[in-house]
């Protein structure tokens, strides 16, 4: 016998289509039907059933295979560089970072932020809010901000874990360990960070959980290359690299500069694996498909930083939640963030073959065709990802 569903869960699943026809009505926007259906499981169980906020610890069922090689070939002399780099540059979140530096939210010569970063700051209300209320909203602004890096760093441990297992080479495979060292420092720095010092941890944004859900049930290992390698870590680079510039707290903008060094080697990674693999071994349908689903992956990362959070602990009784999409998507935050962010994302998508003209329209249409030949991984050198 199948369970009764009541009328209030049916009510709550309808108001939680209504909050994200926005997002549905994206997902709708390549055309793609194979990628569409790709995403539906991730998308109920993300923007319909909350399981990221639901539930306090989630089980995500896995599909991928472990692909062993018994002749050890190591014939990738560009990755092989690259594991030999990440071994010298292991630092130790524990020693290397002076965690008994205070952090002052209240010291005007050492914001979090500056203000004119909070969305909330051209509203009327912000004007007539106390300078120690508007610094407590720049702290939770930073807070959550921080919290969906350190949910996508989980994400990003367990996606180099399964990356390394499936992965066909060798030299990728020897890479790909260093990374889920690498992946597990990044969690244990922002959760320090968020815990000892800004006390205070969001949930998992609706539209990461999506991402995350989407990479780890997928089973093709390229795909969880495409999505964490080129689109999750090349956004968490460019954003990074923001938070870095506009800070003025000495102890997160030395943990973030640690985290940029990390994160440049694990873009250059996937440039690596991809470059060749998509050009030469796909046939042009599973490119195109590549290509769609990479897209969809740009319109739900752009769509995490709504911050919808942030919206409903403080400004639900201001303004809609349209006109808060609105303000958000305008602001200098995510200005900033979206120059920083997918100028590193879409040259590289284009670097590994997936931006041709058949998809370009796409990217166009939403702004971010503009950022195609600004330089890709690795012509940047981690002084430039840190002055940038």
């Amino acid at each position: 016998m199948r369970p009764k569903i009541s009328v209030n869960t049916i009510n709550a699943a309808f108001n939680k289509l209504l909050d994200n026809r926005t997002l549905l009505l994206d997902a709708t926007a390549s055309g793609n039907l194979r990628v569409l259906i790709s995403l539906l499981g991730p998308a109920y169980r993300g923007l319909i059933q909350q399981r990221g906020k639901s539930e306090s610890a989630t089980d995500i069922k896995l599909n991928s295979p472990a692909h062993f090689d018994w002749h050890y070939k190591r014939e990738h002399p560009e990755m092989k560089r690259l594991t030999e780099i990440a071994k010298i540059s292991q630092w130790n979140a524990t020693t290397d970072i002076d965690w008994l530096q205070e952090v002052d939210f209240f010291d005007p010569s050492k914001p979090l932020l500056i203000e004119e970063f909070h969305p909330a700051s051209t509203l009327p209300i912000w004007s007539k809010l106390t300078f120690e209320e508007r610094a407590a909203q720049i702290r939770l602004l930073l807070s959550w901000l921080l919290s969906q890096f350190l949910h996508g760093e989980q994400g990003a441990l367990f996606a180099a874990a399964q990356t390394t297992q499936s992965v066909p080479w060798l030299d990728a495979k020897l890479y790909g360990s260093t990374q889920v060292v690498d992946e597990g420092r990044h969690v244990e720095v922002f959760h320090t960070y968020l815990t000892k010092k800004l006390e205070k941890l969001y949930e998992i944004n609706d539209n990461l959980y999506v991402v995350i859900d989407a990479l780890m049930s997928d089973s093709r290992w390229d795909v969880k290359f495409l999505g964490m390698q080129i689109m999750i870590e090349g956004l968490a680079l460019g954003a990074f690299g923001t938070i870095r510039q506009i800070s003025g707290e000495p102890l997160l903008k030395e943990l973030l500069r640690y985290v940029i060094t990390d994160e440049a080697r694990h873009v250059h990674y996937g440039v690596l694996a991809l470059q060749q693999f998509y050009t030469t071994e796909l046939s042009e349908k599973e490119r195109r498909n590549r290509e769609d689903w990479a897209f969809e992956m740009s319109l739900l990362l752009r769509n995490r930083f709504l911050m919808h959070e942030l919206y409903d602990e403080f400004y639900a009784h201001h303004l809609s939640r349209a006109a808060w999409d609105k303000l958000v998507l305008k602001s200098k935050m995510m200005n900033s963030f979206r120059k920083t962010m997918f100028k590193r994302i879409i040259p590289n998508l284009k670097r590994i073959g997936l931006l041709s003209n058949r998809i370009r329209s796409h990217y166009e249409k939403i702004g971010l065709l503009a950022f195609e030949n600004s330089k890709a991984a690795p012509e940047l050198s981690v002084t430039e990802l840190l002055d940038n």
